[in-house]
């Protein structure tokens, strides 16, 4: 059996569960609230399991169950361990190519917007929440407008032609943050049409944060 310890709202969480979703992978969810009670990640049992107190975190029971944290990670070992479905194309350069986007959503654009980096600067740094929401912007724009070139490598079709995979697990939840934060997105019409074309899929719509059983 395969759980997912999840947040709701967690963009990482998120990536790993179309993940999981488009391999058709059944899965439990154990949500770990990030906020209430000052944030359950620094719970000890939760600490216990994932000293670096983020989510998601992956345990495989049926290999050994060692918790496998970071979401790359994790979407990298099921498709190792998973690999009938495959998220990423076959070729080398094109699997370089759609890591490389996906690599720029996940380590360049998400971490400068995550909760940990919001949280310290409208608290210790007390930054207003305009301030807050103009840092955000700014670096999604900067992260999306070289998205939307890269993705002219797909010729308006999705990263594994008509099917998506890894990079659209990464940039769906991107796109999400982006419209809670109120970004303007009318400069990015690629990045739009492959949203698109992933949000109408079961995949996608029953990853989504508003369908959890810890959604708020």
């Amino acid at each position: 059996m395969l759980t997912l310890y999840s947040y709701w709202r967690s963009s990482a969480a998120y990536r790993v569960r179309i993940a999981l979703n488009l391999k058709g992978l059944a899965y439990e969810q154990v949500p770990v609230h990030l906020v209430k009670d000052g944030g359950q990640q620094h719970n000890p049992d939760y600490q216990a399991l994932n000293p670096q107190q983020l989510l998601p975190l992956l345990i495989d029971d049926s290999r050994g169950a060692v918790p496998i944290a970071q979401s790359l990670a994790i979407i990298e070992y099921l498709e190792e361990v998973f690999p009938e479905t495959t998220l990423l194309p076959c070729d080398p350069v094109q699997r370089a190519q759609v890591r490389a986007l996906a690599l720029y959503l996940a380590c360049d654009v998400h971490p400068l917007n995550n909760l940990r980096v919001l949280q310290y600067l409208s608290g210790e740094l007390g930054v207003s929440e305009a301030g807050k929401e103009a840092w955000y912007q700014h670096w999604l724009h900067s992260g999306f407008s070289a998205i939307e070139a890269g993705l002219a490598l797909f010729n308006e079709g999705l990263s594994l032609g008509e099917r998506p995979g890894y990079l659209e697990a990464c940039l769906i939840p991107q796109l999400y943050n982006a419209c809670r934060f109120n970004c303007d997105l009318d400069a990015y019409p690629r990045i739009l049409a492959m949203a698109a074309r992933c949000e109408s899929l079961d995949a996608f719509k029953q990853a989504a944060p508003q369908m959890q059983p810890d959604a708020q």
